[in-house]
């Protein structure tokens, strides 16, 4: 059984990830702290008469600045090239891929370790020419740390040739592709794992009791700033409920952007609302922009959005849009299988605390689905990919009631099909594709 992710350690690690100082910032403290321990050496060699190893690099302090200087010079403008790679890699994500691409590229490990690997080496070079003086016994020449630094300048020459082809590989649009149907996966992992085994509550009879009671008399609470509605502590919500002895109810979830002054949530009973809005601030995070954490419809859109600009006249890369489909017929395969959000949160006696707001998923569908087909008029190949993509669907599906938003699906594109497909045969293989779902939904098996 996988290892149960708290959200909140979930949403700080993607933070945490999302910022390319902090992985160079450790690099450059473990630099430092390598200094230190390599400098003492030197220093009890230099005070107290230690032979050091053959292997050692052993010189004068001249030299030992020449050579500091020289790398240190070198790493620098390695650096340099390493950033400039950077911004070429991120140049060319925001103009093939879109802008909503470039936090996947910024949050790349390899990436940020390159370029820590190579700063923390420029900072070790520099703290050691510092460290070279004279002192009691003549010339203080770090000989253990200079050998060090030479090593490291080996290990970035290795990391060098590893970035370059990190980037090439990374850039391929399959790659990239690829990457964000892992990210929904793993997404839909985190999402129903946090979800905790808990029996789903949807058709609770107390549940439409609490809607009807909250549409009466509940405590409307607005929202206290703009933005992408990013997280959403759920545990903190369910103790201010109750602490309160209330009960609340979400009207946005993750991915959605709220507006400061509009109602946000709605509380029951609803003299409770003013002190749940004291506290409602820290239980929520918003920000300018969408993330995985909580928000499994925002990869759905990445890849639709690839798919939507493959397709566009200035592109035109059908095999772009076909490939997206392709990763998008296989993540609704295992939502068809394993999504099943629960938007009811209890307390530990079994009592309703908080109503949530997930996407659905014929919402899902629906969005992976109709933006695509809406840009793929007159295009064959696209409706016939799609077509069989909602034939794996419908095989993945688990319940009846999953089946009739693929259909209107399928029916939508072949609607459009006979709209705007001129040729008779390429007409032949979209019925053919169509007919074959029809009989999957009537229950029949196609060529039986």
């Amino acid at each position: 059984m996988p290892r149960r992710v708290r959200p909140e350690a979930q949403w700080l690690a993607d933070a945490a990830r999302t910022d390319l100082w902090l992985v160079p910032t450790a690099e450059t403290l473990g630099a430092t702290v390598l200094f230190l321990g390599t400098r003492a050496v030197d220093s009890a060699a230099y005070f107290r008469g230690w032979h050091l190893p053959g292997w050692v690099i052993a010189g004068s302090a001249d030299a030992a600045r020449q050579i500091l200087t020289t790398l240190a010079a070198a790493l620098i403008t390695v650096v340099g090239v390493v950033f400039s790679i950077i911004l070429v890699a991120l140049t060319l994500t925001s103009t093939q891929f879109g802008p909503r691409m470039l936090r996947n590229f910024i949050r790349d490990r390899g990436t940020q370790w390159t370029l820590g690997t190579f700063v923390a080496t420029f900072v070790y070079a520099m703290l050691d020419l510092v460290a070279i003086g004279t002192g009691p016994h003549g010339d203080f020449v770090p000989h253990v740390s200079i050998t060090v630094v030479l090593a490291l300048t080996l290990l970035d020459v290795g990391v060098l040739i590893y970035f370059i082809h990190h980037i090439a590989v990374m850039i391929q649009l399959p790659q990239v592709i690829a990457g964000i149907a892992r990210d929904l996966a793993d997404a839909v992992e985190h999402e129903m794992d946090s979800q905790g085994g808990r029996a789903h509550s949807r058709t609770a009879p107390e549940v439409d009791v609490l809607h009807a009671m909250m549409e009466r008399g509940g405590g409307v609470v607005t929202a206290p700033e703009s933005g992408y509605l990013q997280f959403v502590r759920r545990s903190m919500l369910i103790d201010l409920a109750v602490e309160h002895d209330a009960v609340i109810k979400l009207h946005h979830r993750p991915g959605h952007f709220v507006v400061r002054g509009h109602p946000f949530v709605t509380v029951w009973p609803a003299e409770t609302a003013a002190d749940i809005e004291r506290w409602l601030r820290r239980s929520h995070i918003t920000g300018p922009y969408r993330t995985l954490t909580q928000d499994v419809a925002f990869a759905v859109d990445q890849l639709v959005e690839i798919a939507i600009r493959a397709l566009s006249p200035a592109v035109n890369d059908t095999f772009t849009a076909l490939t997206c489909i392709d990763w998008l017929g296989e993540c609704l395969c295992r939502i068809a299988r394993d999504w099943d959000p629960d938007p009811i949160c209890r307390d530990s006696d079994g009592l309703v605390r908080l109503i949530l707001t997930p996407v659905s998923y014929d919402r899902l569908v629906q969005r992976a689905y109709e933006k695509v087909r809406q840009a793929a008029g007159g295009m064959p190949a696209i409706l016939i990919r799609q077509l069989d993509s909602l034939v794996l669907i419908t095989r993945s599906a688990r319940l009846p009631e999953q089946l009739p938003v693929l259909l209107a699906q399928a029916e939508m594109i072949h609607r459009l099909a006979k709209e705007t497909v001129p040729e008779p045969s390429d007409l032949a293989d979209i019925e053919a594709a169509y007919q074959e779902l029809v009989m999957l939904h009537r229950g029949q098996e196609p060529g039986v």
